[in-house]
């Protein structure tokens, strides 16, 4: 996930389209895909979902959804009944993978419990 300016932006990869003859006015002339999001690696994280686009996205594209509120920020999708949308087609990605923390050595041992005194009453 990529967050810029308190949108959470998913990196997701087109699997399909959907076809739907009757639906709200306002989905006129926005595609309607399938879309699974993918770690950096392009490996599947998430289950299908729907989103709209107005990029023109096609089978195959990695692309970057928002979802919310944030899915209605676009020009092309404000005030429209949409939760998840495509505002943008990737055209690569470059993560570093940066090796897991080493165990660090303790220097010190371990004292076990410390040992009681017994008071004596005065």
């Amino acid at each position: 996930m990529v967050r810029t300016g308190g949108l959470t932006m998913e990196l997701a990869r087109v699997t399909g389209s959907v076809t739907a003859t009757m639906k709200d006015p306002g989905l006129a002339g926005l595609a309607l895909l399938l879309v699974e999001r993918v770690d950096a690696d392009g490996s599947a994280v998430a289950s299908v979902e729907v989103a709209t686009d107005s990029h023109g996205a096609g089978v195959g594209d990695v692309v970057l959804l928002v979802r919310g509120s944030g899915a209605r920020q676009p020009s092309s999708t404000r005030s429209l009944p949409t939760d998840l949308t495509v505002v943008a087609i990737v055209d690569s990605v470059d993560a570093v993978k940066q090796a897991p923390p080493s165990p660090e050595k303790s220097t010190t041992k371990n004292p076990g419990p410390k040992k009681r005194t017994a008071r004596s009453k005065s």
